[in-house]
C-alpha cells in the first residue's frame, strides 16, 4: 500500500521508477532522509496501478517542501512515473517547490533531449495514447524543463558519499525562504525561463538585470518566481521588497542594508549606524560568496549604490536583479528587459481563472467579461484585482461594476499606478503629463514638445522623464502613446481636484462636463502661470479647442 500521507506535512517526496530502483538506491535514499529527521514520502505499492496519480499521492505532492526525483534508465516507461513528474512540475511553476533531480546512471541530457530509452518509451507512449497525445505532450514538456534545472549525477562513484551529499542538499533547502506570489501566473512563463537561462551563465560580462515597466504589470511577480525558483542554486540570496518605499522611512536605508548583511551572513540580526559603514560591510560579505539579490520597487540610482555598492565588488557567478519602473535606472552594465502587458488572449485567461476559477468565461458572461478585459488593457494587476471582485457576482452586479469603472477608475489600481506620478521631480512634469493625458495622446511627439515649450514648459527634459517612468511611450511613428490605465490614472488624478464640480478642475476632457461648464459658466477663473487647452468632441465627431489664458 501506499504511504499514508497524514496532516504533517512533508518535507520530501521521493519520487522513482521501482522496477529499477526501489530495493536498491531509492531504498537507500529514503533511509538516509529519514535518518537524518527529514520526514520523507515515498509510495511503497511495488504496483503500478493507472493512469492517474491517487488521492493519497496527490496530496503528498502538494503538502511536501521539495521533490527528489531519481531518473534511471527505464523511468520514462512508466506512466505513473510521469504523472507524478508533470504534477510536481506545475507546483514548482506555481509556487516554488524546489525540484531536486538525480540522474542515476542515465546521461542527463540523454533526459532533457529525450534520446535513447527516454525515447524508445516516448515512441511507445504515442503508439498506445493516440487520442491523448496532449498528455504525452506534457509529460515531454515536463521532462525536459525538470531536466533543464541541473542536479546530481551518480554514474562510476561510490553510493554512500553521494547519497550523504544529497541529504546535505536537501537540509540546506528546507532552511531557505519562499515568497508568496499568488495563484494563477499566466503570461510570465516566457520572462521566467529567459531569467533562469541567463543566471546559469556564470561568466563576469552581465551581472544585473533591470525589469522594468509601468506599475502592476507584474515585475515583482517574476522576480519572487525567479527567487523562488533559484535562490539554491546560490550561497547566499536575498530579496529586498519595496526599496524606494522603505528608503524614505527613517533609518529606512539602515534596515535595508541590515536585512541583505543578516540574509547574507545568515545571523538573526547585523546592526548599522550608517549607510556608508553598511556599504562598506556589504562589499566585504559579497566579494568572497556566489549570491543572488533582489531589489524590489528601485526609484533612483542612489538607492542601487547604497545597497549593492559597486558591481565589481560583486564574486563570480553572482547575480543582481532589480525591478523597476524607470527605463533609464543603471544605464550601463546590464541587461535591461521590458516587462510589457498581456495580450488579449493571456488577458482573458488569466481574468476567467480569477473570476471563474477556469481558463475561460462561462457563455452567459462573454460580453461582459470581453468589456473588463478591454478597460484593464493587459495589465495583470487590473485583471486580477476586478477578476477576484466580480468572482461569484450576478450579471446585474457585473453591468453595474463595469458602468462605474468607465466614469469612476478603481481605487486600488489606481493607488499602485499612481506612485509613477508621484515620483515626478516637479509640478511641471507632472503638469506636461497631465496635458498629454487630456490633449497630446496621438499626437506626433516633436509638435507637442513645441506646443508645450510654447506654453513656457521645458518640453525635451520633461518628456523624457516621462519616457524614463514608462508613462508614456513613442511609436513607430513618432506618436505619444499611453497605457489606458496610466491616462485613466491621469484623468482621475484632475477629477479629484473637484470630485462635485468640473468647473474648479484645471482640465476638462468629458464633452458633457464641458457643455455643463460652458453654458452654466462655472468656471473658477484661478491665476495659472500655463496655457489650459481644452477640447471638446461633440456628439457629432466634430472636435473642438477652446484655448485661454487662466
Amino acid at each position: 500500500m501506499a504511504a499514508s500521507s497524514s496532516s504533517c506535512p512533508f518535507d520530501v517526496f521521493l519520487s522513482f521508477r521501482g522496477d529499477d530502483v526501489r530495493k536498491t538506491f531509492a531504498d537507500h535514499v529514503y533511509a538516509a532522509l529519514t535518518g537524518a529527521g527529514i520526514h520523507t514520502f515515498r509510495d511503497d505499492e511495488e504496483i503500478e496501478r493507472g493512469k492517474n496519480i491517487d488521492q493519497e499521492l496527490t496530496k503528498a505532492i502538494q503538502q511536501s517542501k521539495v521533490a527528489v526525483i531519481v531518473f534511471s534508465p527505464d523511468h520514462a516507461s512508466s506512466r505513473w512515473c510521469l504523472d507524478e513528474l508533470w504534477m510536481i512540475n506545475e507546483r514548482r511553476k506555481s509556487d516554488g517547490m524546489h525540484i531536486l533531480p538525480i540522474f542515476y546512471h542515465v546521461d542527463p541530457s540523454a533526459v532533457r533531449r529525450q534520446k535513447r530509452s527516454f525515447k524508445e518509451a516516448f515512441d511507445r507512449h504515442e503508439q498506445q495514447l493516440k487520442e491523448e497525445i496532449d498528455k504525452v505532450e506534457r509529460w515531454r514538456a515536463a521532462l525536459k524543463e525538470v531536466a533543464d534545472l541541473g542536479g546530481e549525477v551518480l554514474k562510476d562513484q561510490y553510493e554512500a558519499p553521494f547519497i550523504q551529499n544529497i541529504v546535505k542538499l536537501v537540509a540546506n533547502k528546507l532552511d531557505r525562504k519562499l515568497l508568496h506570489v499568488g495563484s494563477y501566473l499566466t503570461g510570465i512563463g516566457d520572462y521566467v525561463g529567459r531569467i533562469n537561462h541567463w543566471l546559469q551563465d556564470e561568466s563576469t560580462n552581465v551581472r544585473i538585470l533591470v525589469l522594468y515597466g509601468i506599475g502592476g504589470v507584474g515585475k515583482t511577480t517574476i522576480a519572487k518566481t525567479v527567487y523562488n525558483q533559484d535562490s539554491d542554486k546560490f550561497e547566499r540570496s536575498c530579496f529586498l521588497a519595496d526599496v524606494a518605499e522603505t528608503s524614505e522611512q527613517p533609518k529606512g536605508m539602515n534596515s535595508l542594508q541590515e536585512q541583505l548583511l543578516s540574509d547574507i551572513h545568515k545571523r538573526e540580526s547585523v546592526k548599522i549606524y550608517n549607510v556608508d559603514e553598511g556599504v562598506m560591510k556589504i562589499k566585504d560579505a559579497m566579494c568572497c560568496r556566489k549570491v543572488i539579490i533582489i531589489l524590489d520597487n528601485v526609484d533612483n540610482s542612489e538607492q542601487f549604490k547604497s545597497i549593492i555598492g559597486k558591481q565589481e565588488w560583486l564574486s563570480s557567478g553572482s547575480k543582481i536583479i532589480v525591478t523597476t519602473r524607470l527605463k533609464c535606472l543603471l544605464s550601463e552594465g546590464c541587461w535591461k528587459l521590458h516587462i510589457k502587458p498581456l495580450s488579449v488572449k493571456k488577458s482573458h485567461k488569466l481574468f476567467a481563472l480569477h473570476a471563474f476559477g477556469r481558463e475561460d468565461s462561462p457563455e452567459n458572461f462573454d460580453e461582459h467579461s470581453e468589456r473588463v478585459v478591454s478597460l484593464c488593457d493587459g495589465l495583470p494587476l487590473a485583471l486580477r484585482v476586478l477578476g477576484s471582485f466580480l468572482r461569484r457576482r450576478s450579471i446585474d452586479e457585473w453591468k453595474s461594476e463595469i458602468k462605474e469603472l468607465q466614469e469612476i477608475p478603481d481605487s486600488r489600481i489606481q493607488k499602485i499606478l499612481r506612485k509613477s506620478f508621484d515620483s515626478l521631480h516637479n509640478d511641471r512634469h507632472r503638469s506636461i503629463f497631465l496635458h498629454i493625458v487630456f490633449f497630446f495622446i496621438g499626437w506626433d511627439k516633436d509638435v507637442v514638445v513645441k506646443i508645450l515649450e510654447g506654453c513656457g514648459f521645458e518640453a525635451i527634459i520633461g518628456v523624457q522623464h516621462l519616457l524614463d517612468r514608462c508613462l508614456i511611450e513613442i511609436n513607430e511613428r513618432n506618436n505619444l502613446a499611453m497605457h489606458q490605465l496610466i491616462r485613466d490614472m491621469g484623468r482621475e488624478v484632475v477629477r479629484q481636484e473637484s470630485p462635485d464640480e468640473p468647473g474648479e478642475r484645471s482640465r476638462i476632457c468629458n464633452h458633457k462636463e464641458v457643455f455643463r461648464v460652458l453654458t452654466e459658466k462655472t468656471v473658477s477663473y484661478t491665476s495659472h502661470t500655463h496655457l489650459c487647452f481644452w477640447f471638446l468632441r461633440a456628439s457629432t465627431g466634430t472636435l473642438f479647442c477652446v484655448c485661454f489664458l487662466v
